[in-house]
């Protein structure tokens, strides 16, 4: 029961964080969740179970950096590998060869070996806080790309050399060949059956799938054991379970297209259900971390033996070292001066060097205790702090100096511009993934409107609006002259009669006086600048109705015609009017889904349906989430992202307002 009430404490501080954050944006959410870890270590009556690195391993680390596996760009990394492996290889024995002796030096009552322990623990960077600085810190992206890779390449280097530098404390016995040849077995061994059992996994899925096994629970339940029980046969056989999870990841992000583009359901429900499991997961590392570091302290600074101030002394020493090295390492590959100073003070230790840690034994093999192994904790907790707090300091000031010299006005409204289109997109796509034979009139509807807010937003571009439109009607053109030549093929193949033909084309024509009559153009830019899409609908639904005897032969030569129209505005996108094309095609993709569905034609009620308002909440709410993904990735700032948030609580406000106004009507 004890345990239960403290998992549910820990994770309403997880909440809790959240909720702060919105309040000092300023102070990164795992600082403030290693500080709510900090109280609640002093929480009366609270129970505290002592950190197990084996249990903290399985539990958290492997289904993060599996995660991190299925989610980092392959390409890019493959473009990096050379940097990653100097990084995650060269770097970490770098590291653990210098600053090894120099600790030893600098604390001579810690042996060689013990050194070297210290060191090797300390020199991988941590895969959950280098992700949590993404959120915050815009880097640039091969820097953030070579900081993902190094991250889930260096945890298996790093702790293998810590074991190997621990069993020579331990024993006073260490073989250097023997050493470099297991870490090769460890490593290697550790990619292959992380690949191995990850390719394995997936053919059980394609198996269930060509059983008939659809069942979406079943298969998400399979995607989530796939971390842990990878990295405990991994351990079981001595090889890397890190890399092992690491592999696996990368294993189901090569297939993961193939396999969940048939089941929309499977990737709505996976990925809201790791959002869910990484959030929680990543502020278990945190606010764990908090927990153990009272603990940790606490034992340094009651000892007489040591003195406080010289041992927190030692902590910026060793992190002023630790950055020193990786500033001149990156410095020599690079030569960059500005790219070594980001990629040095984003190399963050996390609650895995502290993990590494804890599992040092207490005692060595003549049962002396180990040498100053509260020390060493101490130093690794002080590490930890003050990795992260110079990153958070520093970092925003280096990238938004950098930001404010290089963007403009223009930039800043073009990527605003960018934000809003990728949030329509999203509650786009989510309307359409509701649509099934119930509710298909109100999907059309919606769908209709997300496209002309898209097209709106699109056009704004623009740097002027009446140049834009210009710009649309000349490619409208082009569509109706395709949609015309394809009326002409389907005479003169007698696919169609001459009158039916006749009524097409005076259809075609009337759009083209529309378009091609400028005080029309200039009147419906006043009233609204999606009135001329609007119009266009309207034309061709008074043209035919599908009571019409000749409505299915009318149906397929404009769905021909509209794919024509398409292909041929494809061939006119350039750099400079892709975002006019889309505009016009998604506005032709429109009339197709109505075309398609036309016996919800018609349908459209006068007053908002509550069927209507469930998909609108629904898309409003992926939406929000769109603007918290990108926010969270770097891909927009905070003040962006409350200006987002600000138009996505308007139109709500709006909907609620008109449900209002209906209710009294």
């Amino acid at each position: 029961m004890e345990l239960f009430i403290m998992v549910l404490m820990l994770l309403m501080l997880i909440g809790l964080s959240n909720v702060i954050n919105r309040f000092i944006p300023f102070v990164p959410v795992p600082l403030i969740q290693i500080a709510l870890g900090v109280a609640a270590a002093y929480m009366p009556g609270l129970y505290h179970a002592p950190l197990n690195p084996e249990l903290f391993l399985v539990l958290f680390i492997a289904p993060l950096l599996f995660n991190d596996g299925k989610i980092t760009p392959r390409d890019e990394l493959w473009k990096l590998r050379g940097f990653i492996l100097l990084m995650a290889l060269g770097l970490v024995f770098a590291t653990i060869l210098i600053a090894g002796p120099f600790i030893h030096w600098l604390i001579p009552a810690i042996p060689l070996s013990a050194a070297f322990a210290l060191a090797a623990i300390l020199s991988p960077t941590d895969a959950v806080a280098v992700g949590s600085l993404s959120g915050r810190v815009k880097l640039p992206g091969k820097i953030m790309r070579l900081l993902e890779g190094e991250a889930l390449m260096n945890d298996a280097s790093g702790l293998v050399a810590f074991n190997f530098a621990i069993m020579a404390t331990v024993s006073g016995q260490f073989s250097l060949p023997k050493a470099i040849g297991s870490f090769i077995v460890i490593a290697a061994g550790g990619l292959l059956i992380g690949a191995l059992l990850g390719f394995l996994i997936i053919w059980l899925r394609v198996f269930l799938r060509r059983l008939g096994i659809e069942d979406v629970t079943l298969h998400m339940l399979l995607i989530i054991l796939t971390p842990f029980l990878i990295y405990l046969a991994a351990e079981e056989f001595h090889l890397s379970g890190i890399l092992a999870v690491v592999a696996a990841g990368v294993v189901h992000a090569v297939e993961r297209d193939r396999l969940e583009s048939s089941s929309y359901r499977l990737r709505v429900v996976s990925d809201s259900t790791w959002s869910v499991i990484l959030f929680s997961l990543n502020g278990f590392v945190f606010l764990l971390l908090g927990l153990e570091i009272p603990g940790v302290v606490v034992k340094i600074w009651e000892d007489p033996a040591y003195r406080n101030g010289q041992v927190i002394g030692y902590i910026f020493v060793i992190t002023a070292v630790l950055m020193t090295l990786r500033f001149l390492w990156v410095w020599a590959t690079d030569r960059e001066i500005r790219s070594a100073l980001l990629t040095a003070l984003s190399g963050v230790r996390g609650a895995l060097t502290l993990s590494a840690a804890f599992s040092i034994p207490l005692i060595l093999a003549d049962g002396s205790p180990f040498p100053e192994r509260s020390l060493i904790l101490f130093i690794c907790a002080g590490v930890i702090l003050l990795t992260l707090i110079s990153a958070s300091v520093l970092l925003p000031l280096l990238t938004r100096r950098s930001e404010e010299s290089g963007t403009d006005t223009r930039d800043r409204t073009e990527e605003e511009r960018s934000a809003r289109i990728q949030v329509l997109s999203a509650g786009l796509r989510s309307v359409r993934e509701e649509m099934d034979d119930e509710n298909t009139p109100e999907v059309l509807e919606l769908i209709s409107d997300y496209n002309r807010r898209l097209q709106q937003t699109r056009l704004e571009g623009k740097s002027d609006f009446g140049e834009g439109w210009k710009a649309a009607v000349g490619i409208r053109l082009e569509a109706l002259k395709a949609e015309r030549r394809v009326a002409e093929e389907w005479l003169l193949d007698k696919r169609i009669s001459q009158e039916l033909a006749d009524r097409f084309r005076s259809s075609l024509s009337q759009m083209e006086l529309i378009l091609t009559n400028r005080l029309k153009v200039k009147i419906l830019l006043i009233l609204a600048r999606s009135a001329l899409s609007r119009m266009l609908k309207r034309s061709r639904k008074e043209l035919m109705t599908p009571s019409h005897p000749s409505w299915d032969t009318f149906k397929a030569l404009k769905l021909e015609a509209i794919n024509a129209a398409i292909d041929q505005m494809k061939h006119l996108v350039t750099k400079e009017n892709k975002d006019t094309v889309h505009s016009v095609i998604a506005d032709y993709r429109d009339m197709e889904l109505y075309l398609q569905n036309d016996r919800y034609r018609g349908s459209s009620r006068s007053k908002p349906s509550l069927k209507r308002r469930e998909l609108e909440l629904k898309a409003i709410q992926s939406e929000r989430n769109e603007i918290q993904r990108m926010y969270e990735q770097g891909d927009i700032d905070r003040n962006l992202a409350g200006v987002l948030r600000m138009n996505v609580n308007y139109r709500e406000a709006s909907m609620f307002a008109s449900k209002t106004v209906h209710a009294d009507v």
